[in-house]
């Protein structure tokens, strides 16, 4: 499925003006159709923001296996598998959102959003103070964040430094061989042939 192109912002000369965001985003958008790959995102301090965007990518019905948003410490829990206990605005807790939305999707690459967006403090951390996971099959990490700005604009970066992620680790990812619906040489096992 298609999505719409969405409108470039406009310098004041009149040209597009095209972000990193974007260019991340056409990049992601290439190598996961090229290589079959599977996408999803989890998402806390984004509230959804970095699914819409990284749907808004061209060819995303193909790729983009989908989002959740879980901003309740207990929805992380009983939903992804978070680790009672953990800290909600902390690297363990962006990988474990990572790997266990990977898990749950099937997918090739997941990053995940955690944080404190502001105004004020929160659990003892500052406002900007942000984890962004990431899980592929190989393995997981976390980038942390130290931002800077009102809540909007801590909101904006942080989906900017997702979707990059995502596609710098899409690049590390080797094609897809056979999937996850069977084989590609459409031989079956034998089992579900026999009377």
């Amino acid at each position: 499925m298609r999505r719409p192109t969405p409108i470039p912002l406009k310098r004041s000369d009149g040209t597009a003006q095209v972000t990193a965001q974007d260019t991340a985003l056409e990049r992601l958008s290439e190598v996961a159709e090229e290589r079959g790959l599977r996408v999803c995102v989890v998402e806390s301090l984004t509230s959804g923001s970095l699914a819409s965007t990284i749907g808004a990518g061209d060819g995303a019905g193909d790729w983009f296996a989908g989002g959740v948003v879980a901003y309740l410490t207990d929805v992380k829990e009983s939903l992804l598998g978070l680790t009672p206990g953990t800290d909600p605005c902390s690297a363990a807790c962006a990988e474990q959102l990572a790997e266990n939305a990977r898990r749950l999707f099937d997918a090739d690459l997941c990053v995940s959003t955690t944080g404190v967006g502001g105004p004020g403090p929160e659990g003892g951390h500052e406002p900007g103070t942000v984890f962004v996971g990431w899980a592929t099959n190989d393995g997981v990490g976390h980038r942390m964040l130290a931002l800077t700005g009102d809540p909007q604009q801590i909101l904006d970066e942080t989906v900017d430094t997702a979707t990059r992620l995502l596609a710098f680790h899409a690049e590390g990812i080797r094609p897809a061989g056979p999937r996850r619906t069977g084989s590609a040489t459409g031989v079956s096992d034998g089992a579900r042939d026999r009377p």
